[in-house]
């Protein structure tokens, strides 16, 4: 049948159709109204059947049962003209008379199911029909990759970690927490007053053999976070702080474990037989009198010698009794890698390891900022000497607690963190962190400088002699204070250096006081010259002299009546003149030939 416009509806209405009607036109139009609005659809002409009309039309009268493959209307599809009255091309199909009684289809059908006019559906299904393939292609693959993208960015955020540093309120900080203990009378080198004892740690035979610090170091290590931040991660100028004494060559500290230098540094500076026997002994006195843990007290009656005499009266200062013992072990050379005494040197070393709270403080348990320096000094120049990089943590960690607890207006150190400074404690601060340059470890610039601000308060004599809180000319003080200077910069040549080295050579070595001693000597020794020599020939024969010969205390000295003798003890005084003794090696002179580099700041 040939394909004729539609006039009205075929067959039954449905029950659920509304009032539709069609009403042909002409045979290129057809018009229908739904509850009283009508809308004429006009078809295009036909332009995908490569054909002439009438050979349109012919196929378009092909019985429903044998439909063209690619429409799904029983006629074949063709571009319908743009809908009249506001509406959105609909593209129309010649549909063949339905068999009465059955369900519309084509056009009908199509006609049945459009949305009301202006919908959002009619625009997006006319949209997507005339959308062309590779569109809508492209659209789905920027939407994936934009999506993959969100996911990685996500990613990246969630396990990247996040640094945050903070500057240290030193009003909030938990050192200001520790305790000033007062004292009636302040000496420079009182210590602390005694505290409750710390507890004993499993002696370290128990945990490792001699040959295993650095894995011993490693597991302490692990159990406390370096949360603060490292002075220096990498090596100094491989230049610096070196130093040649006539056919000698090294860094400042190389002269103690070479046994040819030690031998010509003893020559050339003034150490003789007697002097190095005397230092032997020392060392093994202090050995005999090492703790089961590693370390050392001050009352040295607890090392199972109850009769022992001359005890200290700092009885729980541990961690500065046992940086003290150390001192002269290193001093002569003796790491825990090489020499007669390294398990000795070992075990004290794990001692103030294990000892070590997560902020670098050592200051906990009696000994204050003096015993945190003398700690610090030991460690640095254990790793100085070694190069041990389990060690560095330790020593670098002792050094950040040095850079915390400065006083930030006055540059000096005293008793506890953040205290105004005094000219005894600020002596052992200075030494740590040489120490540490020695090793390369590098110390802040401001630090410096605030030690000389600190040293310019207490000066007299133009610089040539110190006090201890005060401008004044006090022995102990003012070779602490010359000493400062020289590793500060001063030249040889400095006035004030001058008349403070003549200051020390008219005084001359004390009987009694070997806090003074310890300290003139080393300002003497880096002096050099006609003063040094002088000085050297009393200073020597006098230790070598008063040391104990024999019985339980042999080897050890004790001068009663100097600065710190009472609080250190026997201990306190032979760490001291074992180190005076040492002098000629244990730092090359600072102004020999080619010299050791001061600060470079």
């Amino acid at each position: 049948m040939a394909d004729q416009p539609l006039t009205h509806n075929q067959g039954p209405t449905p029950p659920e159709r509304k009032n539709l009607q069609r009403a042909a036109a002409d045979e290129n139009t057809a018009s229908f109204s739904r509850d009283g609005e009508t809308v004429n659809l006009k078809r295009n002409p036909p332009a995908r059947q490569g054909g002439t009309p009438a050979a349109n039309a012919a196929q378009s009268a092909t019985p429903a049962a044998n439909p063209p493959a690619r429409p799904t209307q029983p006629a074949a599809a063709t571009p319908a003209a743009p809908v009249h009255a506001q509406r959105t091309q609909v593209h129309a199909q010649p549909v063949a008379a339905a068999v009465p009684s059955q369900p519309q289809t084509g056009l009908a059908a199509q006609i049945e199911e459009l949305p009301e006019p202006g919908s959002f559906e009619l625009a997006l299904n006319i949209l997507l029909k005339q959308s062309p393939a590779w569109l809508a292609s492209l659209v789905v693959h920027a939407v994936v990759l934009v999506l993959l993208a969100l996911v990685v960015i996500k990613i990246e955020q969630d396990s990247k970690p996040q640094l945050v540093a903070e500057a240290i309120d030193l009003s909030e900080n938990p050192l200001q927490d520790l305790k000033d203990v007062q004292f009636d009378r302040i000496e420079p080198v009182d210590m602390a007053e005694s505290l409750q004892s710390v507890q004993a740690i499993t002696p370290v035979e128990a945990l490792v053999d001699e040959q295993a610090l650095s894995q011993v170091i490693d597991t302490a290590m692990a159990s406390q976070s370096v949360e603060l931040q490292q002075l220096s991660d990498m090596m100094a100028n491989p230049t610096d702080l070196l130093t040649e004494i006539g056919t000698f060559a090294g860094n400042a500290i190389s002269g103690r474990g070479d046994a040819k230098a030690k031998k010509a540094l003893l020559a050339q500076y003034g150490g003789n037989e007697a002097s190095e026997k005397a230092v032997a002994m020392a060392l093994e006195w202090l050995a005999r009198h090492q703790l089961p843990d590693g370390s050392w007290s001050f009352d040295h009656r607890q090392a199972s010698h109850p009769n022992g005499l001359n005890p200290g009266e700092l009885v729980n200062a541990r961690n500065a009794a046992t940086g003290m013992a150390l001192l002269p072990f290193l001093g002569a050379g003796m790491t825990h890698k090489q020499g007669k005494y390294k398990q000795t040197v070992y075990k004290g070393l794990y001692f103030l390891c294990s000892q070590m709270q997560s902020n670098g403080g050592l200051n906990h348990d009696g000994g204050r900022m003096y015993g945190h320096g003398i700690c610090a000094i030991a460690l640095c120049e254990a790793y100085a000497m070694t190069q041990d990089r389990t060690l560095r943590p330790y020593a670098e960690r002792s050094l950040q607690f040095i850079v915390a607890a400065q006083d930030r207006q006055g540059g000096g150190w005293r008793y506890t963190p953040g205290q105004a400074g005094d000219t005894s404690v600020v002596g052992w601060q200075l030494m740590a962190l040489k120490s540490g340059h020695m090793g390369y470890l590098k110390v802040p610039p401001q630090v410096i400088g605030g030690v000389n601000n600190f040293l310019n308060t207490v000066q007299a004599d133009g610089g040539a002699s110190y006090g201890y809180l005060e401008p004044a000319r006090r022995r102990g003080t003012t070779a602490i204070g010359l000493l400062c200077r020289m590793y500060l910069g001063w030249k040889q040549d400095n006035p004030a250096l001058e008349k403070g080295a003549e200051f020390l050579s008219e005084w001359g070595p004390d009987k009694n006081d070997m806090y003074y001693n310890y300290y003139a000597t080393q300002v003497l020794h880096h002096y050099e010259g006609d003063l040094w020599f002088k000085w050297n020939s009393v200073m020597r024969d006098y230790l070598v002299d008063t040391q104990v010969k024999d019985g339980h205390e042999k080897g050890s000295w004790y001068f009663d009546g100097g600065h710190g003798s009472s609080l250190g003890g026997r201990l306190y005084n032979t760490a001291l003149a074992a180190m005076t003794l040492e002098v000629y090696y244990r730092h090359l002179p600072i102004y020999s030939k080619q010299s050791a580099r001061e600060f470079d700041y």
